[in-house]
């Protein structure tokens, strides 16, 4: 069979994808997952990971992303050919969605119309959403050779396997440091006097300058500060679950509270510039690497597309986010599975879904893909050593503690939903100056109390 490759673009809104449905719904149904009754007949083989090859798998797969460095690397590197050299008879269509709100959006429509993809992607905060609709990958090769995905298992099942670990940055120019007169903080008191010194002496002659590039437009880049410096300010990766707890979680002296009090008095003292909700991030990237800014938070991914906006990263450096009240707290470092691979009840085809995941954790295809990003390897059996200027953060912090981070179980979801809790949208709520933030917590509070009695949740 020769090779096919598929690609589809999806940037469709929900309208066209509910009417979208009902044209797809035949060749879903027709999709069969075609094995040998009679062993003696099967072509099977071993691959170096000691997973078993069958060759005689016959199936026509989705694979959903919405990772643009994933997809250009599949692009370039034609991903399905190469599958197919081992598994001549399953053909691969990648399905690529325009960004990861939107991929959210169409999973929980597609939910709904029984139409997942065969292989679908999902984050820490997505595993308990879906997960009735995912199927148990603890017996596969690529989950015991995984790092992390043990760590995030559901119900004593992997319901996904981590592509990447994930790291989290403050990438910042030694040059602009330097000339300013600063040094790289190791205290939450110290990036913000850094922040606003920076602030100051570019911004005489450069009124477009951020010290702290930050595309609120977009809600989400706020990421770095809003969702995970609540599991920073005790070490608690659970903070979430914890939350689901407790009646009153935003009022003084909780981990929340001290937390959004730190971001709002850095978000409100002018070192993201003139106007952030006016930058999404792909213009906030481009400002940073232009040196249009001083500083930007962002994972480990983030280094992909700055080298690629820039031509000169001799002078980018990185430090971990400095959350800890002094020098001698604590220095706690976020880190977390990253794009949770998965197979769907959905799949006509479990098996040979569960064979391209197999596929894609092995020497045949992994190592290529790791040494292609800047993020970290999730894979015991291929580790990889971090980027120069991603390693500079470790020289810095060799004190350091891991802070592995889970996203969230049903109860603070259900919890969230029911009280439109949204801690990145409350982030860009934060750099406007006349926020109340002390008014927000109270009616969060108030809310959250009545959404855990609604839901009887203990």
């Amino acid at each position: 069979m020769k090779p096919k490759r598929k690609l589809i673009a999806s940037i469709l809104t929900v309208t066209l994808l509910a009417t979208s449905f009902i044209g797809c719904s035949k060749s879903n149904n027709e999709k069969e997952a075609v094995t040998p009754t009679n062993s003696e007949t099967t072509d099977t083989s071993t691959n170096e990971e000691g997973g078993t090859v069958n060759k005689e798998l016959s199936a026509s797969l989705t694979f959903a992303i919405w990772d643009n460095n994933l997809n250009d690397f599949i692009e370039e590197n034609d991903m399905v050919g190469k599958f197919q050299e081992q598994y001549p008879n399953i053909d691969i269509e990648v399905e690529k969605i325009k960004d990861d709100s939107e991929y959210w959006n169409t999973m929980k429509i597609r939910t709904s119309a029984n139409q997942l993809p065969d292989i679908m992607f999902n984050k820490t905060f997505t595993l308990s959403r879906f997960k009735e609709y995912l199927v148990d990958l603890t017996d596969t090769v690529a989950a015991s050779n995984n790092e992390l995905a043990s760590g995030y298992a559901i119900d004593g099942k992997v319901l996904g396997i981590p592509l990447t670990s994930g790291y989290e940055y403050v990438y910042y120019w030694k040059d602009l440091f330097k000339e300013a007169g600063v040094e790289v903080p190791t205290t939450w008191s110290e990036f913000e006097e850094v922040a606003k010194t920076l602030q100051a002496y570019y911004e005489k002659d450069n009124k477009d300058f951020m010290a702290i590039a930050c595309g609120l437009k977009d809600s989400w880049p706020d990421y770095p500060y809003m969702e995970f410096m609540p599991a920073l300010e005790s070490g608690n990766g659970q903070n979430w679950n914890t939350m689901a707890t407790q009646d009153t979680p935003f009022s003084e002296g909780t981990d929340i509270y001290k937390a959004y009090t730190k971001v709002h008095s850095l978000f409100t003292s002018g070192v993201l510039g003139k106007d952030p909700l006016g930058l999404g991030n792909d213009q906030a990237t481009t400002l940073f690497s232009t040196k249009g800014a001083a500083m930007i938070a962002l994972g480990d991914w983030g280094l992909q597309n700055i080298k690629g906006a820039t031509e000169d990263v001799s002078q980018l450096g990185t430090f971990y986010l400095p959350t800890r009240d002094t020098e001698s707290d604590p220095y706690n470092v976020i880190v977390q599975g990253d794009s949770f691979m998965g197979v769907t009840t959905h799949s006509k085809n479990t098996e040979a879904a569960k064979a391209f995941v197999e596929w894609f954790y092995s020497d045949a295809w992994y190592p290529d893909y790791l040494n292609y990003v800047s993020s970290a390897s999730s894979m015991k059996n291929f580790p990889k050593d971090k980027d120069p200027v991603l390693a500079e953060a470790d020289t810095l912090a060799p004190d350091k503690v891991l802070v592995m981070y889970d996203g969230g179980g049903d109860d603070f979801t259900a919890i969230q939903n029911t009280t439109t809790f949204d801690y990145k949208m409350l982030g860009a709520q934060m750099s406007i100056s006349d926020f109340d933030l002390n008014k927000e917590f109270d009616k969060l509070n108030s809310a959250w109390k009545d959404a855990r009695a609604s839901l009887g949740i203990k």
